[in-house]
């Protein structure tokens, strides 16, 4: 599939059972970091935006009403997210599921993306059980992130799997893979893990152009030119990164610990968006 063909990531065609046209009352997301909004600070200062709080923002101007829940927090492998989160969302019967996991697993040296896929079809399936659509997104093209490129391979056999998912069950696809915008570095934070501020408001922009809501900008527009760093000045950046990020990031691998261990979901229940922040 080329990038950013016409088709990329549009709702699988065998199953056209709900569109975007439909009413959706209650929104579910589920998930880990990218989900939660790392590093997509809210307006309050105490938790994250993100891509679902925004697309959640936009799907409210045409669903007055609706109600949202963000069960995602950082750090969760696909079976935690399984055996915390997916009882929570069924139990919450929603209109519409938000489901993206796998991206911490792939990271670790034994991961099976064959695995991984077959546990993520049995999730999506019981939650198209109960009626919901469901919107899953596939992996992030890895080859510009020092150290996530050599997950490269496994990262994209797992998305073959997705879009074979999401056919099988009538899936909206948010396509991150062939997003060329998340190849500019602005695109994601100093920790080169999560998307910055601008990176989620991209992946909302696109999501919601997938579930057929009205959008007022092009997620596909690059970002504003700007000049070139010096040798020097990269290197500095990397040697900071390697410092502040990588090595914590590893030293919690090494530890087994994760940075959402003890931690809450942001919104564990659907209730309505209260003083919903202007798209953007």
């Amino acid at each position: 599939m080329s990038e950013e063909s016409p088709n990329s990531g549009r709702r699988a065609p065998e199953d056209d059972a709900g569109s975007g046209d439909r009413e959706w009352r209650t929104f579910v997301a589920m998930g880990d970091s990218f989900t939660e909004g790392l590093n997509d600070p809210a307006p309050d200062g105490a938790t994250f935006r993100g891509w679902s709080d925004r697309l959640a923002e936009r799907l409210a101007t045409e669903n007055p009403g609706l109600h949202y829940a963000n069960t995602a927090v950082r750090g969760k492998l696909l079976d935690q997210i399984l055996r915390d989160q997916l009882p929570r969302a069924v139990e919450m019967r929603p209109d519409l599921a938000a489901f993206s996991a796998g991206g911490n697993d792939m990271i670790r040296p034994f991961a099976d993306p064959d695995e991984l896929a077959s546990r993520f079809e049995t999730a999506v399936a019981e939650l198209r059980a109960t009626g919901a659509d469901v919107l899953i997104g596939t992996g992030f093209d890895t080859r510009r992130t020092a150290v996530m490129r050599l997950v490269r391979g496994k990262v994209g056999t797992y998305n073959s799997h997705l879009w074979a998912i999401a056919r099988r069950h009538g899936c909206y696809v948010v396509d991150l893979w062939s997003m060329r915008v998340l190849q500019d570095e602005r695109a994601w934070s100093e920790d080169r893990l999560h998307l910055s501020q601008e990176g989620h408001r991209r992946v909302a922009l696109h999501a919601a152009e997938i579930l057929g809501l009205r959008v007022d900008e092009d997620w596909r527009q690059p970002l504003p030119a700007r000049a070139d760093r010096s040798w020097s000045e990269r290197r500095g950046a990397d040697l900071r990164w390697i410092g502040e990020h990588l090595g914590p990031w590893v030293g919690r691998r090494l530890r087994g610990t994760s940075s959402g261990d003890g931690r809450e979901p942001k919104r564990p229940s659907p209730r309505p968006l209260q003083g919903a922040s202007e798209h953007g």
